[in-house]
């Protein structure tokens, strides 16, 4: 059984949602492995991940526009403002989303549909440096 610990980096320039499954998928061909399962693990508490729809834009602009609606910023109920209006609604987004993912390695090929795609979702306005840490086992 193989280990490897990685990490790719992503640069925000705002809200907004990600792919970054071209990175995903130049790492795999840079490893020396064939099949197992890659968990990914987003270091923030206010990103995290998504499968979805990665064929039509929309998605992701719905998916948006879906939070902007469930979590408000500058909701005058939220008292954790350190940071900013949209500091608690980054948090609360984490929440009800995920910040790991496990995907199945096959022939050193993510195993996930032909219209999905793995994205890091920023919750901030402001531009950030995100870290997604990689753990593969297998073989």
């Amino acid at each position: 059984m193989l280990q490897i610990f990685d990490v790719i980096i992503e640069k925000t320039s705002g809200r907004g949602i990600y792919d970054i499954t071209p990175k995903l998928k130049t790492w795999l061909l840079n490893q020396n492995f064939t099949n197992g399962l890659l968990t990914l693990n987003i270091q923030h508490t206010s990103a995290s991940l998504l499968i979805n729809e990665n064929y039509d834009p929309d998605v992701l602009v719905d998916l948006e526009n879906f939070f902007s609606r469930l979590v408000s910023d500058g909701d005058p109920n939220f008292i954790h403002t350190t940071e900013g209006p949209d500091d608690m609604p980054a948090h609360i987004r984490t929440a009800l989303t995920q910040t790991n993912v496990c995907i199945p390695i096959k022939n050193r090929e993510l195993i996930i549909g032909t219209w999905q795609g793995i994205f890091l979702y920023e919750h901030r306005y402001q531009d950030f440096i995100r870290k997604v840490s990689l753990h593969f086992i297998g073989e």
